[in-house]
């Protein structure tokens, strides 16, 4: 049963060119289903977040990310009377402005794109959805409902002036009400984010022996689960202990935002999905208790993970196949694909416009596909990879 509070498909704000509504799927099933079918959804299968996309079979990559946050969004919503398909909807899409090589490349971006407005990669997902997805012939874009577009834009908080340009661009025809928060729908989409990257990352160091198992067994919140495990499944097999634990800690973290979200709703009483956006706080999120334990894991995945040796060696040459391929194509533009030749003769000199022109192109690009790039245009291979056993 849908809340009150929860965005209702045959109240939404529409579209920013109208089109005749399907006789099958709600609004927001439609935007799910253009999301899936969209070129940059495609490409997340060959993005990556910490390793790099050839490092191994095993580890997620931005498209099996998304799926898993996908999952565990629409239970939650399920839970708490929303509505599930915004909610997968804005899951789903939530890193389709991620760069290739995960948050290496966006830190490569955003410095090499600091003189002309920046990089972001929330706003960068809306410029694609609202402009660089080419395929229907009466728009740009994918051309999703207001719902949609304020949840890819705003799901982690409202958004502070002065505006990532590419949001700014992309939201000249659409007020999203920016300084508002989200609605409960993209509320729900973040912290489901935040979930399964959390587990994750725990269980992609351990494949990659980054850590141990008994060191996880040490940390807040896990040594409660592998307690649990070990007390039901004595002698259990390495493999199946860690598997156990770690559901658990996923469960956990999942249980915990559902108390809080209601005993917050309890408190606010919504009665509207405005009502949840003008609320001044967010109304999902973790207690302060469980957040404080997952400090302290994400300093641990920091530390070992994220800044081990290995995984810094290969952010430092990854780093440098992107600071390689941004200047060579503001150089030689005619480089680009013919398809993106047309957007540069269209900006003329300004060399602002190129450079968001060409930040778009790399951005879109898969980790194979830059690291082919930069060996054919420039040359060399990047190497250092962590080692990764069956």
């Amino acid at each position: 049963m849908r809340a009150a509070y929860a965005c209702d498909p045959a109240m939404t704000r529409g579209r920013l060119v109208a089109e005749e509504e399907s006789v099958h799927r709600s609004p927001f099933q439609r935007d799910r289903d253009r999301i899936i079918h969209s070129s940059a959804f495609r490409r997340l299968k060959h993005k990556t977040q910490v390793f790099v996309e050839h490092e191994g079979d095993y580890f997620r990559t931005r498209l099996t990310h998304s799926l898993e946050v996908a999952q565990v969004a629409r239970t939650m919503a399920r839970a708490l009377g929303l509505d599930e398909d915004l909610t997968e909807t804005v899951a789903l899409a939530h890193d389709l402005g991620h760069p290739p090589f995960g948050h290496t490349g966006e830190d490569a971006l955003q410095a090499l794109m600091a003189p002309y407005g920046g990089y972001d990669h929330n706003a960068q997902a809306v410029r694609i959805v609202t402009h660089l997805e080419r395929h229907y012939a009466e728009f740009d874009g994918l051309n999703l409902t207001w719902e949609t577009l304020e949840g890819i834009a705003k799901h982690n908080g409202p958004v502070a002036e002065p505006l990532p340009w590419a949001l700014a661009a992309s939201c000249a025809d659409i007020e999203l009400e920016l300084h508002t928060h989200a609605s409960a729908e993209a509320q729900v989409a973040a912290l489901a984010d935040d979930i399964a990257y959390n587990h994750h990352d725990l269980h992609d160091g351990l494949r990659a022996e980054l850590f141990s198992t008994d060191e996880l067994a040490e940390l807040p919140i896990l040594r409660d689960c592998f307690a649990t495990v070990d007390a039901r499944y004595p002698g259990l097999n390495y493999y199946r202990r860690r598997h156990e634990a770690l559901r658990r800690f996923f469960g956990i973290l999942v249980e915990d935002v559902l108390a809080h979200a209601r005993a917050t709703l309890a408190d606010i009483h919504p009665q509207t999905a405005q009502d949840v956006r003008d609320a001044g706080r967010p109304i999902i999120r973790f207690s302060k208790a469980l957040f404080g334990d997952l400090q302290v894991i994400r300093t641990f995945l920091f530390k070992r993970m994220y800044r081990a040796p290995s995984v810094v060696a290969m952010r430092a040459e990854v780093t440098q196949v992107v600071e390689d391929l941004f200047p060579f194509f503001l150089a030689n533009p005619s480089e680009l694909p013919k398809q993106w030749r047309k957007d540069v003769e269209d900006v003329a000199d300004d060399n602002t416009a190129l450079a968001r022109i060409v930040s778009d192109y790399i951005s879109g690009m898969t980790d194979r596909f830059a690291l082919q790039c930069h060996q054919r245009l420039i040359g060399g291979a990047v190497g250092g990879r962590v080692e990764i056993r069956p």
